[in-house]
This record gives structure tokens, C-alpha cells and sequence, in this order.
């Protein structure tokens, strides 16, 4: 399927959408897919994956990773001076009393 796509500046993009029929087959005591090399290039995923399971589907999507791309972020914000406490620090006697700087 070639869906025309129009993006910013009025350019035209064409997207190559590949649609396939494959079967469940047994893999030793379980069962799997095949899936071609052109359907798993299209699709661009990582070598780790997460199934999920829906009525009638198995969702496969690339794992991501929970603080991916964090650090960056946190970079580029103190780059921008954008890291600043949004509330000023409140302190409280354990501060002042107990609390020892080393």
C-alpha cells in the first residue's frame, strides 16, 4: 500500500506500508511467526522486543527504555538555564541542627 502524505511546506511524502500472511508454526514446545527481513527492516525495531497480547492481536514494539534520553534533556535544560527549583528550598531545623556537610 503507497499512502501520499502531504508534510510542512507542501512537500509530498511517499510511505511503503508492507502488509503480509504468514502462520502460527510450532518452534520446539512453543509456537512463533516468521516474519520476513523487509517487514522487521520497515519496521525498525531494536533487537529487544515487548509483546503484548489484545483481543485478536500480538502487539510487537521496540522496549523502551524508562529514563531514556533523560540525561540529555537534563543537559540540554541547564544549557538553557532552564533547570532552576520552580519552589524555594525550604529548610527545617534537622537543616541547621543535625544535618552535617561533608
Amino acid at each position: 500500500m503507497i499512502a501520499n502524505l502531504a508534510g510542512p511546506a507542501g512537500r509530498d511524502y511517499n510511505v511503503i506500508t508492507m502488509a503480509t500472511i504468514t502462520r502460527i508454526v510450532r518452534i520446539g514446545n512453543s509456537r512463533g511467526i516468521r516474519l520476513p527481513k523487509a517487514l522487521l527492516q520497515q519496521a525498525q525495531l531494536p533487537e529487544e522486543i515487548e509483546l503484548q497480547a489484545e483481543p485478536g492481536r500480538i502487539v510487537v514494539r521496540g522496549v523502551r527504555r524508562t529514563r531514556a534520553g533523560w540525561a540529555d534533556a537534563a543537559r540540554s535544560m541547564h544549557e538553557h538555564g532552564d533547570d532552576r527549583l520552580l519552589d524555594a528550598p525550604a529548610t527545617t531545623r534537622f537543616d541547621g541542627e543535625a544535618w552535617e556537610w561533608r
